[in-house]
């Protein structure tokens, strides 16, 4: 109830819209891009509280040091150990096969950082438990954000990331200059 009213709050003080598709009623990785600004956390939550979603969140396991982690993990936060990413997958398998509903959501495009490709972990983690992909996105040049469509992934890397760019062509988050075009590495693999 208080996640619905803050969100509310939120959205009524806002001089952002929420635009949104309806939220998945089962579990699915929720990108959140374009990710250039630590504002994009406080839209995620916006979003997802307004549209009453439980949501997960990979989160650098630093952020959940000391008084913070129990804040982290209120909000959702999982810890991700970067020397050794891989424990998060079987953990969010199991979440799925023992029927959790939740959007976890993933900022692929990384930490704001100068880089060139996306993370290709929320493809992974998608594939490896059959979850769909739903776009979110916060775009700056319309002053919106909210939930796109969901999409099942085929295998077919780029044909997927043909879908994805699609939608975010025309996203340019908090900070356009920080924008990261969505690309995997692994798509010239295939």
């Amino acid at each position: 109830m208080f996640r619905r009213l803050a969100a509310r709050a939120f959205w009524s003080v806002s001089r952002w819209t929420l635009t949104t598709e309806p939220a998945p009623d089962r579990p699915t990785v929720l990108i959140g891009a374009p990710h250039t600004s630590n504002w994009d956390f406080v839209f995620m939550l916006g979003i997802a509280w307004r549209m009453d979603m439980n949501v997960r969140w990979l989160g650098k396991k630093s952020l959940f040091k000391s008084w913070r982690g129990p804040v982290m993990s209120a909000l959702g936060g999982i810890p991700v150990d970067r020397e050794s990413p891989s424990t998060v997958v079987a953990e969010v398998v199991e979440r799925v096969r023992a029927g959790e509903v939740f959007g976890l959501v993933i900022t692929p495009d990384g930490t704001r950082g100068a880089h060139s490709h996306w993370k290709s972990g929320f493809y992974r983690i998608a594939r490896e438990t059959g979850m769909p992909v739903t776009l979110g996105f916060v775009d700056r040049t319309t002053r919106t954000a909210g939930l796109g469509p969901t999409l099942e992934l085929s295998g077919d890397i780029a044909q997927d990331m043909d879908g994805v760019r699609a939608f975010y062509a025309d996203k340019a988050g908090i900070r356009p200059e920080r924008r990261v075009e969505p690309r995997l590495r692994e798509e010239g693999e295939q």
